[in-house]
C-alpha cells in the first residue's frame, strides 16, 4: 500500500474538496505523458492503478522478434525469457517501466500536468459552490477598494462590488462584513466571476426571507418591491393563511424583523403594505401614508387615475415624486394622481360626489383654488416628513395596516359611479 500517497490525496480531498479519484486519473495521466517525453511515444504505455492502496504499476507492451528495430515497440526473444520463459516470438511482452529512470523534463512535466489538474478541479469546485448560491445573499469581508470598486472576500472566492451596484452614500472599512446578494457566477479560464450588488431588490427579498420565519415557510407571500436603494423601499406583501396577518409578521414585536432589515441597509426606510388582487385597492395601499378618495384603474392599459385630497397631494407624490413612482414600480401602473380641487375643476367628479362630500352649496363650489393649492403645496413636506419622520415604519405602518378599512365604501362608490 502506497501510504505516502494515499495521505496527500486524503489532504486534498479534505481541504480542496477534490475527490481522489479524479486525482488518480490525473496521476495516471502524468504517468503517461512523462512516458510519452522519455521513450517518444505513449501509445504501447499501460498504468495500472488500484483506487484502494494507491499503488500502481507502469509496463510497456512489447512485442518478441528476433532482431530488435525499434526499442520502444520491440524487445528480444532472449530479454524476453528474462521476464516470462514462456513467451516467444510473435507474443507481446509486458515490460515494468520504473518511473525513477525518467528525465528530469519528463518528471517535470508529469508534475505540472498534476498540479494543473488540481488548479481546475479547484476552480470547478468553487463555481459549483457559489453556482448554487447564485439569486442569494452571503456575506462578505471587505477587502480594499480598486478605483471606485470595492473586492470582497467571499471565502472561497473573490467578488467585485462595481460602483454601479453600491449604495450611494455606503462607505465601508476594511474587514467589515456586509450581506451582499449574488446576481451573476460565470466560468471563466481564472476561475469564477462573481457579481455581487447591495442595490438589488432581491436583496430585500432575501434578508426578510431570513429574519422572517412566515415568509421562509412560505406562509407570507412577498408579492412585488420597489426601490429606490438607500432611499426607501416599498413591499407588497400576501398571507395564504388568514390568521397570519402579512404586514405584522413581517414588522415583528415593536418593530424588531423590519429594523434587523433597516439596520443590515444602513438606514433605508422600508414600507410594508398588503398586497390585493383588486388594482384599485392595491394602488391605494401603495400610495400609503397618503389618504385615497377614489381610484380608477384601467387593467388592461395599465394606467390608474387617483383623486386625493387636497392637503394629502404633496404627500401622495412624495418628496421629488418619490411616493409615487415607488407606488407605480410595485404595482405594475402608471398613476396620475390629482387633487380632489384639480379633479373637480377637471370635471373628473359627477355632482352627486360633491353634494355626499359637502363640497357644494347653494352657490355650487366656493373654493379658491389656486389659494388652496399653494397652501397644499407648501404643507406637502411637512406632512410627509411628519409621516414618516425618522422612525422606520410609525405612521407608514399603521396607514399601509389600516388602508383598506373603508376599501369596501370606496369600491361601492366607484361601482356606482361606472353604472
Amino acid at each position: 500500500m502506497n501510504t505516502e500517497l494515499m495521505e496527500a490525496l486524503t489532504i486534498l480531498e479534505k481541504e480542496k474538496n477534490i475527490s481522489k479519484d479524479v486525482m488518480m486519473d490525473a496521476i495516471e495521466n502524468s504517468l503517461l505523458s512523462a512516458c510519452k517525453n522519455h521513450f517518444g511515444t505513449a501509445e504501447n504505455i499501460k498504468v495500472i492503478m488500484d483506487r484502494e492502496t494507491c499503488d500502481y504499476a507502469v509496463y510497456a507492451e512489447k512485442e518478441v522478434v528476433e532482431e530488435v528495430m525499434d526499442p520502444a515497440l520491440e524487445i528480444s526473444l532472449e530479454d524476453a525469457e528474462k521476464l516470462d520463459s514462456a513467451l516467444q516470438i510473435g507474443d507481446v511482452a509486458q515490460v515494468p517501466v520504473h518511473s525513477k529512470e525518467f528525465g528530469r523534463i519528463a518528471t517535470q512535466n508529469a508534475k505540472n500536468l498534476i498540479l494543473q489538474k488540481i488548479r481546475e478541479e479547484e476552480r470547478k469546485v468553487v463555481f459549483d459552490q457559489y453556482f448554487e448560491k447564485e439569486k442569494d445573499i452571503v456575506t462578505g469581508i471587505v477587502q480594499r477598494y480598486v478605483g471606485k470598486n470595492i473586492s470582497i472576500n467571499l471565502g472561497r472566492a473573490d467578488a467585485m462590488l462595481t460602483e454601479n451596484e453600491q449604495v450611494k452614500g455606503e462607505t465601508f472599512k476594511p474587514t467589515e462584513r456586509i450581506k451582499l446578494y449574488i446576481v451573476e457566477v460565470k466560468n471563466t479560464p481564472k476561475g469564477p466571476k462573481i457579481l455581487v450588488s447591495r442595490t438589488h431588490p432581491e436583496l430585500v427579498k432575501r434578508l426578510f426571507e431570513a429574519e422572517v420565519a412566515e415568509v421562509r415557510d412560505g406562509t407570507v407571500e412577498i408579492k412585488s418591491i420597489a426601490r429606490e436603494a438607500g432611499s426607501r423601499t416599498k413591499m407588497a406583501v400576501w398571507s395564504n393563511d388568514p390568521n397570519v396577518d402579512p404586514v405584522g409578521a413581517c414588522v415583528g414585536i415593536n418593530g424588531a424583523r423590519v429594523n434587523a432589515v433597516v439596520q443590515e441597509l444602513r438606514g433605508e426606510k422600508i414600507d410594508i403594505i398588503n398586497w390585493d388582487e383588486n388594482p384599485a385597492l392595491l394602488i391605494e395601499n401603495a400610495l400609503s401614508p397618503a389618504k385615497v378618495i377614489s381610484v380608477m384603474a384601467d387593467p388592461e392599459e395599465k394606467i390608474a387615475s387617483v383623486i386625493v385630497p387636497d392637503y394629502q397631494l404633496s404627500l401622495a407624490i412624495g418628496k421629488e415624486g418619490q411616493n409615487a413612482r415607488l407606488a407605480a414600480k410595485l404595482t405594475g401602473y402608471k398613476i396620475d394622481i390629482k387633487s380632489e380641487t384639480q379633479a373637480i375643476e377637471a370635471g373628473d367628479l359627477p355632482e352627486n360626489y360633491m353634494e355626499q362630500m359637502g363640497l357644494m352649496g347653494e352657490e355650487g363650489y366656493t373654493g379658491d383654488f389656486d389659494e388652496e393649492y399653494a397652501e397644499d403645496e407648501a404643507y406637502g413636506d411637512e406632512a410627509y416628513d411628519e409621516a414618516y419622520g425618522d422612525d422606520t415604519y410609525g405612521e407608514s405602518y399603521d396607514e399601509s395596516y389600516d388602508a383598506g378599512d373603508d376599501a369596501e365604501e370606496e369600491i361601492e362608490f366607484i361601482e356606482t359611479d361606472n353604472e
